[in-house]
């Protein structure tokens, strides 16, 4: 987004033929899809965002190409509605679409893998657009989580309820503060998979000495860091040779994002990094990160796990 574009807001003013009447629905529809809201009768409102003037700009062509009229702009709020007002509505609007969320994540049960699958796209595709960080998102990924849970069942939980034979055990795991991708995941990884009593802790030093009962991951000189062309994440699921498809497909995408290389070139990892990039851009304390990230990653197996 260009530095001289200074507006907070975008504003899309669109007129539609009377027909054919196929054109409004498919005009409301993209407009809901693209998280926009009404300011007044065909005017729609945008946070001024990476991407969000490209949508409504592929909007308004489509608009014009079916023999409508649009225009978009860039607009400070002078009169009339204010910027509070605007925020307000858009968090109202997120705080719906969670709400929606978790009360369809309840109804999910056992053998429900189809369900938590569309929810789980739904939330991912919520978030997206949640650019004021409504409360009712941690519900929503509490609820979804738990949903998880009960269609995963006690199977997969039951195999690795001790982690692997020799993995360390209730031990505190040292990684660099900042964390992002590929130590985000591989927490994740580690609590869920390989100590599930793990501990966190996070330091400033390139050069760190592990104290008695410390592990330390991706970072300089770790016991678990990146190897050749593999990231952390990788390097865990091959040294506790956990073979789960899902998690050798997460490795993909964590290896791509992290590693910027294209190895995989999955098409749902600019996805996955986006939230990832939300999650860095909204969230400092590390821990707190680690905590979201394990949200993510916990609906990303579960969705994986039902389709394969």
């Amino acid at each position: 987004m260009s530095d001289s574009i200074a507006s907070p807001w975008l504003l899309l003013i669109h007129h539609l033929p009377p027909k054919p009447d196929y054109l409004r629905v498919k005009v409301r529809r993209r407009i809901e899809r693209l998280g926009a809201i009404p300011l007044k009768s065909s005017v729609y409102v945008l946070p001024m965002r990476d991407g969000t003037l490209e949508d409504f700009q592929w909007l308004a062509r489509e608009i014009a190409a079916d023999g409508g009229e649009a225009t978009v702009c860039g607009a400070t709020l002078l009169e009339g509605t204010t910027d509070e007002e605007l925020h307000a509505a858009f968090v109202a609007a997120r705080e719906a679409d969670y709400r929606e969320i978790a009360d369809a994540a309840d109804d999910v049960g056992t053998g429900g893998e189809a369900a938590l699958a569309r929810l789980t796209r739904r939330l991912a595709t919520v978030a997206t657009l949640d650019w004021f960080d409504a409360p009712a998102r941690a519900a929503a990924e509490r609820a979804v989580s738990a949903a998880a849970e009960r269609v995963r069942g006690t199977a997969v939980a039951s195999a690795n309820a001790g982690g692997p034979a020799d993995a360390p055990r209730g031990r505190t795991w040292v990684t660099r503060a900042g964390v992002f991708v590929d130590r985000i995941a591989s927490a994740w990884l580690v609590r869920r998979f390989i100590d599930p009593e793990a501990r966190f802790a996070f330091t400033a030093a390139t050069r760190y000495r592990p104290k008695a009962g410390e592990v330390r991951f991706d970072m300089f000189e770790a016991e678990y860091t990146h190897a050749g062309d593999r990231c952390t994440f990788e390097v865990l699921l091959d040294r506790f040779a956990l073979g789960d498809p899902a998690l050798a497909t997460i490795g993909e995408m964590v290896h791509d994002i992290d590693l910027k290389d294209e190895k995989y070139g999955r098409a749902e990892t600019a996805g996955v990094a986006a939230v990832l990039e939300g999650i860095a851009a909204t969230t400092r304390d590390d821990a707190a990160r680690l905590e979201r990230g394990a949200a993510l990653f916990d609906l990303l197996y579960a969705t994986l796990r039902s389709s394969q």
